[in-house]
């Protein structure tokens, strides 16, 4: 079993996360009550929606870790899973993220839908360009 695999073997049982197929066509994901909050896009890669509120309150921490990729403008976060760490990590990112998401306004910050599977994509050829 990959890192990918066995970390969303152990999120599922999470009482608020459900399973289902990611909107973004790729993968699998988990929701909470309120959005889809994790795209399972590899075997060992993850995106993960913070918020905007959150990925400021916690961009010092997140910029240090090597397991963690910052796209700019967007609210979710890319999560490198290479070992049982990193599972660790993803874990409490997940947590961060189940409470953001409770203390998220339905109003505010609405529309954060794209993960960063397409987005990241779109900057690697921006920058070769």
């Amino acid at each position: 079993m990959t890192t990918a695999w066995h970390a969303l073997a152990q999120l599922v049982s999470w009482p608020d996360l459900t399973e289902v197929r990611s909107s973004c066509g790729t993968g699998r994901a988990l929701r909470s009550a309120r959005a889809e909050i994790a795209h399972f896009h590899s075997d060992r890669r993850v995106d993960l929606l913070l918020t905007a509120g959150a990925i400021r309150r916690y961009e010092r921490d997140l910029r240090r870790s090597t397991a963690i990729r910052l796209v700019p403008g967007s609210h979710w976060v890319t999560v490198r899973l290479e070992c049982e760490a990193d599972i660790s990590l993803l874990m409490t990112l997940m947590s961060a993220a189940l409470r953001a998401h409770q203390e998220w306004p339905e109003t505010a910050e609405a529309g954060p839908t794209r993960c960063n599977d397409r987005l990241e994509t779109a900057l690697a050829q921006r920058e070769y360009l």
